[in-house]
């Protein structure tokens, strides 16, 4: 088993080094240095160097190994196939519209029924197979990144780490707020008192950044459109919750959860660069209809 990457170079890249353009596409030295001793690198099909320079149009091939990357083979069951709406695919990755209610991954070996096994079934046809690159929430709906290759994942999670991946979310959350805007800047750690939970403020809590941007408001509720700074767990969650506006139909941090439909968490948009090029994209995951649905809010 074996993949290959090939890569026209930008002029952004013009007589640069094929270290410098390693570099540059976020691949980790360790891989950049099985590489080189490799001798897996090749420019314009001739055998070639990271110290090799290489101009606008070159044509930079790569070849990964399985022992390149730390979970080279994708081992997710195929499940139902179709039951996942795909917003954004190319080559490398894609991005699908997670419904409330589906589980990101199995969490035990032959486990099916998550985002990533019916993503296994609509990729069989194509030698393709999904990887994880960031979840979300059993019961958080919208916009999730998947790899369709270990080559992308540890450039995604470079990504992800350094805040190159934007991600927006809307929540319905309890009560108004004094002002428009803000942000949350309480640290985030594990419930003293619940291991399926996180808090603030606790002995082991980590920085966590949350904006926040009021977009309506009924008689008792408000909309709110947030923008993770950092990615803690259950950081939206937690962050709106302890400071007194959890989201409706939260069943671990909402108080006074009875019938709401769902966790009225959606992740609306993701911004991000795709790998191996300088071309930015946007994809959005419309509001799903339970958040339209204003008359009911407020009996939540």
């Amino acid at each position: 088993m074996q993949w290959t990457k090939q890569v026209k170079l930008p002029a952004a890249l013009n007589q640069q080094t094929v270290r410098t353009c390693l570099k540059t596409w976020l691949l980790p030295k360790r891989i950049q240095g099985q590489l080189r001793q490799g001798r897996r690198i090749w420019v314009n099909d001739c055998p070639a160097s990271v110290a090799t320079i290489v101009h606008t149009n070159d044509r930079l091939t790569l070849q990964f190994l399985p022992t390149d990357f730390r979970t080279p083979v994708s081992s997710y069951q195929p499940d139902v196939a179709g039951a996942v709406p795909i917003l954004y695919q190319n080559a490398d990755l894609l991005v699908i519209n997670k419904p409330a209610g589906l589980k990101a991954h199995p969490n035990q070996p032959g486990e099916q029924g998550s985002v990533l096994n019916h993503l296994a079934a609509d990729l069989q046809a194509t030698g393709q197979a999904p990887y994880m690159v960031h979840r979300l929430d059993q019961m958080t709906s919208g916009a999730m990144l998947v790899a369709l290759n270990p080559i992308v994942v540890p450039i995604l999670d470079r990504l992800i780490s350094t805040k190159q991946i934007h991600r927006t979310y809307y929540a319905w959350v309890r009560g108004h707020f004094d002002h428009p805007t803000g942000q949350f800047t309480d640290p985030i750690g594990h419930d003293l008192t619940d291991q399926r939970k996180r808090w603030i403020n606790t002995p082991d809590a980590q920085r966590a950044l949350t904006n926040y941007q009021v977009i309506q408001t009924t008689q008792q509720q408000t909309l709110v459109k947030l923008d993770l700074q950092t990615g803690r767990t259950h950081q939206l969650r937690v962050h709106l919750a302890a400071n007194g506006h959890p989201i409706i139909g939260d069943p671990l941090y909402d108080t006074t959860y009875q019938m709401a439909p769902r966790l009225l968490l959606h992740a609306w948009q993701l911004q991000l660069t795709l790998p191996f090029t300088t071309t930015a994209v946007t994809v959005t995951a419309p509001l799903p209809a339970s958040f339209d649905d204003l008359t009911q809010l407020d009996h939540f």
